[in-house]
């Protein structure tokens, strides 16, 4: 978004908060909430996503906008002086990735949206001090990406190691609101916030007009949700693994984690066997279950030297491969016939891709084509932004190649007769061209012991 005179105000505001956060890693800080004020309600705003649905109210940004300098000023009333009253959560569901169940999201209303992202940023300077270099989801200057490049550069680095993939069971309808507020309090005292905050989680719930106050848990689809979440696993897992874990292995171990996904990278098994064990045990303490089925532990070895995919693979069997933020993390020969770690959409975020585009194509088919080419065209991009890496531009064009066949698929049934066979489709194409692929993000060559010769010793 372009920057606006309250964005220049807000931001000394936030460095001081980070500067007094950083000099005092234990101390709980408890005068916060006095720098939000209405510059910083304008900042929060200008910040928050204008396209995205309405709440219970049906209130929209546009809406909201018409009268902004008086409702964000009664806003700022009711919340400095305790008489703001969180409204329930809309909830909707989505599909999942699999197609084989739906996922809940909650929609709060546009006024609490612009609130949730003033604290959100008073919390996020404060947080940004203490959370560590193995979280990425949902921070500043940190994406996915990163997670995916440190990622490989690890498994580059290690050659042949054990990947521990985990997946926790419903972790935003499971969060416990009391080591929550345990954890808040740990680092911020400011009542107004807190006060806040435990309204946000004791709102509710609506779903299909029912009314509902469940005891755990935390809207996947608020605003503050996420860096709640990044607080919540910041002590259940990265502190515990970085500081009471990591010390106590025999070999190389690296957490990343991206919101509530994570991977653990071992160069031992031992290592990775002792850790799978008590991880269930660690998470069932703060009120969290990993799931049984998607948790496992990947030998992820580097193919012998002469092996090759075509040949069969080796004695063994082909190595296994992993999933992680929509990729699948496989070893591939590279063009210089060494193995390297390469990344592919996975078939999951394949499928569901496709399968959106078949339903888009299918509710839309009667709209006017150049309307239809312009919003798949906008959905290609999308995919191409992320999923256009090294190594994987094939996967991205398959996806192309798909996503044409089903636009003239639908097209085709526009009407009873056949009305878009082949050469038309062509023909139409020619006017209507989709975007082609190209490389997006090119991920780091990563330094390897195998690469370059060198020894272990020499490497540390």
């Amino acid at each position: 978004m372009p920057e606006t005179s309250s964005s220049t105000i807000i931001s000394p505001r936030l460095e001081r908060i980070a500067k007094l956060a950083k000099q005092s890693p234990t101390m709980a800080l408890t005068t916060l909430a006095h720098h939000i004020d209405i510059d910083w309600l304008r900042e929060a705003y200008r910040r928050t996503r204008k396209s995205g649905a309405p709440g219970i109210d049906g209130q929209t940004s546009e809406h909201y906008a018409k009268n902004l300098e008086e409702n964000l000023r009664s806003l700022l009333c009711r919340a400095k002086s305790g008489m703001y009253r969180a409204p329930p959560v809309r909830r909707v569901f989505i599909p999942k990735g699999d197609g084989k169940g739906e996922r809940p999201l909650g929609i709060p209303t546009f006024e609490d949206k612009v609130l949730q992202r003033a604290v959100a940023m008073t919390l996020e300077a404060v947080y940004e001090q203490d959370f560590l270099e193995c979280s990425y989801g949902f921070r500043p200057g940190r994406s996915a990406h990163d997670a995916l490049n440190a990622l490989r550069n690890e498994l580059m680095l290690i050659g042949s190691g054990w990947v521990l993939e985990a997946d926790i069971r419903k972790f935003f309808d499971t969060l416990d609101h009391d080591h929550l507020r345990q954890m808040l309090r740990q680092r911020v005292r400011d009542g107004v916030l807190l006060r806040l905050i435990g309204k946000w989680l004791n709102a509710g719930i609506l779903t299909e007009g029912e009314l509902s106050h469940p005891e755990a848990g935390s809207p996947q689809g608020g605003v503050i949700s996420p860096l709640l979440a990044n607080i919540y696993l910041h002590e259940v897992i990265d502190v515990w693994f970085e500081r009471m874990v990591k010390p106590r292995l025999k070999g190389r171990a690296s957490l990343f984690r991206y919101a509530d996904d994570f991977v653990i990278v071992f160069s031992r098994q031992d290592d990775a066997r002792r850790v799978m064990d008590v991880l269930p045990k660690r998470f069932g303490k703060h009120g969290l279950t990993l799931h049984p089925e998607k948790t496992r532990l990947v030998h992820f070895r580097r193919p012998a030297r002469g092996t090759s995919r075509r040949r069969g693979g080796t004695k063994l069997g082909w190595p296994e491969s992993f999933d992680f933020l929509g990729f699948t993390h496989h070893w591939m020969e590279s063009r210089n016939r060494k193995w390297v770690v390469k990344l592919r959409t996975s078939p999951a975020r394949v499928s569901r891709t496709l399968r959106r585009a078949a339903q888009w194509c299918r509710r839309h088919r009667h709209r006017s084509v150049p309307w239809q080419h312009e919003q798949l065209c906008r959905a290609l991009l999308g995919h191409y932004g992320y999923f256009a890496v090294t190594g994987n531009l094939r996967a991205v064009e398959r996806v192309r190649w798909e996503v044409m066949r089903t636009w003239r698929k639908w097209l085709n049934r526009r009407s009873q007769r056949k009305s878009m066979p082949w050469p038309r489709m062509l023909q139409l194409l020619e006017r209507y061209p989709f975007p082609r692929p190209r490389i997006m993000r090119v991920m780091a060559r990563a330094p390897t012991m195998w690469r370059t010769g060198k020894s272990k010793s020499r490497m540390r």
